[in-house]
């Protein structure tokens, strides 16, 4: 079974590499950075954030592919035209570049995160979005200020509506999509948040009783992969400790047990 993973030189995609590979899968990463060595079977260099390495990248993938986890992504503090390109609009273009090397029955998971919880509220956005390109992302941002740290929030609400909406695209196929809503992660880039979000980052950490580890999510993203999890399509699997949970229940009027 081969899977391509992107974002593999580090945190998330760098430990769900390692536990496919642990799983008897080949592991085609993809990542900007080279990884360790034995993070995956082969490595191939892409910068998501441009359509033409995009391109070359699928044309170059073999076909056959069972999975695709879709886990690379820029933080909050980077430029918001470059975090809609590679969280949204590479993610999208990968993806669909893929489709038709994905075997029949393959599996599609993205990383989305708590910040795209509210995706309900920017529906209109979301649906304007849908025909936006690499090369129309800064106008996007400027026409609609989406500014640091929105562009991460609207990145990853974009990521679990896009999600449900392929709930049922490559039915006919097999093919089925699903996403993965962490909420505050031990991984490098999570100063960036703490950085750029600060108080909320804090609180959201105050509520949990403990911040996730990248060991907590590997097992969650393999088994959206795997025939267990044959029946969830157009899913978004809120592994956060309970944190979405607990923001949900805080307006709606229900008693504590």
């Amino acid at each position: 079974m081969t899977v391509v993973v992107t974002g593999v030189a580090s945190g998330i995609g760098a430990g769900v590499a390692r536990l496919l590979r642990d799983r008897g899968m080949v592991v085609i990463g993809v990542d900007r950075r080279e990884p360790a060595t034995g993070t995956c079977d082969h490595f191939v260099s892409c910068d998501l954030g441009h359509a033409a390495p995009v391109r070359e990248l699928v044309a170059n993938l073999p076909a056959g592919i069972r999975g695709l986890c879709n886990i690379a992504g820029l933080p909050p503090t980077a430029a918001p035209a470059d975090v809609l390109k590679v969280n949204a609009i590479g993610l999208r273009t990968l993806t669909l570049g893929l489709i038709p090397k994905l075997a029949d029955g393959g599996s599609i998971v993205n990383l989305a995160s708590f910040a795209g919880h509210a995706w309900r509220d920017n529906v209109e956005l979301i649906n304007e979005f849908h025909g936006v390109d690499f090369d129309e992302a800064e106008s996007f941002c400027q026409r609609h200020a989406v500014v640091t740290p929105h562009s991460y929030f609207f990145s990853k609400q974009y990521i679990i509506a896009w999600t449900l909406l392929n709930r049922w695209t490559w039915r006919s196929r097999g093919i089925r999509m699903n996403c993965v809503s962490p909420g505050p992660v031990e991984t490098p880039i999570l100063q960036d948040f703490v950085a750029t979000l600060g108080d909320r980052v804090e609180q959201d950490m105050a509520v949990m009783d403990r911040s996730a580890q990248v060991a907590d999510l590997a097992p969650i993203i393999a088994f959206l992969l795997e025939g267990g999890s044959s029946w969830l399509r157009g899913t978004n699997i809120e592994a956060d400790g309970g944190l979405a949970s607990h923001y949900a229940v805080q307006p709606s009027g229900l008693r504590e047990l």
